[in-house]
């Protein structure tokens, strides 16, 4: 479910990493970057981009670009998500539960950066497993992306708003 990033007003983006990659070559070593770079609206939607160039500014550019054409929307209620999920991507495994209000964000560097660009303002996160800014980016995405509304989980059984939290 992309959206059409025209639409949208995002805020500052957030770098997550910034990564020196280098390759032995005859000549030496030849150093590159990578970046991965969250941009979002506050209000459910975001993207995460990545980019390799030779400098930093350019890698960080590219993946300011690639987040743009990967929006997609996070169902939100009041501030929080609306259940418990655990997800497991490569070998990083992570909890993502949703608090009441005035929890705030608990959660690591990679998470935190995405959560405040969803504009998620209280959440409870654990990380077990690989802390590769990388792969918990994607971890998070994808557990974003499984998360599902009362509303369209209603109508798939076919019962009522009411009778979901009984």
């Amino acid at each position: 479910m992309f959206i059409n990033p025209t639409e949208i007003e995002f805020k500052e983006e957030t770098v997550v990493c910034i990564n020196r990659v280098s390759k032995a070559t005859t000549g030496g070593r030849a150093m590159r970057f990578n970046s991965v770079v969250v941009v979002g609206d506050g209000n459910g939607h975001f993207g995460i981009g990545f980019g390799k160039a030779n400098e930093v500014a350019s890698a960080v550019s590219k993946a300011k670009e690639n987040a743009k054409k990967n929006i997609i929307k996070a169902p939100l209620i009041n501030g929080t998500i609306p259940h418990r999920i655990d997800v497991k991507y490569k070998s990083v495994k992570l909890m993502l539960k949703p608090a009441s209000p005035g929890t705030g964000i608990i959660a690591g560097g990679a998470v935190r950066a995405i959560m405040e660009q969803v504009g998620i303002t209280d959440i409870l996160t654990k990380n077990t497993g690989s802390t590769n800014n990388i792969n918990v980016v994607k971890a998070v995405e994808k557990g974003l992306l499984e998360l599902r509304d009362p509303l369209t989980v209603s109508k798939q059984r076919g019962i009522k708003l009411s009778q979901l939290f009984e």
